[in-house]
């Protein structure tokens, strides 16, 4: 199995990496977990504009990457917990996951996803999302490999 999370950031270093870095570690045994920032000049402009032409950026730098299985994470979308998230694992070799700018998705181009899911109602930041991202599909892998991580 492979996830690739997709995220609108900088790339820089944080105080989070290491424990990313742990879950995927640990994953490599169920699967891999891959990280993909994008941040490119056209994102960085529109962010200093208004949220609609930010979003829109979000949209574009996003449309590559638009293949296979595609989930969004976003306030709006489904709650699962963790036990229907592993049973979306294991009904893909390949999911991508994607965590929009600081703005969110276009709502239309959430139509695109083949799921939207919520981490929670709260709003996080990407680190904070990203590490809660990591520990979930870890621990869906875990709970699909019968480890007793999960318990």
């Amino acid at each position: 199995m492979k996830a690739t999370i997709y995220t609108i950031e900088k790339s820089v270093k944080s105080d989070i990496d290491p424990l990313v870095k742990s879950y995927q570690k640990m994953a490599l045994p169920y699967g891999k977990i891959e990280l993909v920032s994008i941040f490119n000049k056209a994102v960085a402009k529109a962010q200093q504009g208004d949220a609609k032409e930010a979003r829109a950026s979000y949209s574009q730098a996003f449309e590559p990457y638009l293949k296979g299985v595609c989930i969004a994470l976003d306030v709006e979308g489904e709650m699962v917990d963790s036990y229907d998230f592993a049973a979306l694992l294991t009904q893909h070799a390949q999911i991508n996951f994607f965590i929009a700018g600081a703005h969110g998705f276009e709502k239309e181009f959430l139509n695109r996803y083949q799921k939207v899911i919520s981490l929670s109602r709260l709003t996080y930041a990407h680190q904070i999302a990203k590490v809660v991202l990591v520990e979930q599909i870890y621990r869906g892998l875990t709970i699909n490999g019968g480890h007793p991580y999960h318990k």
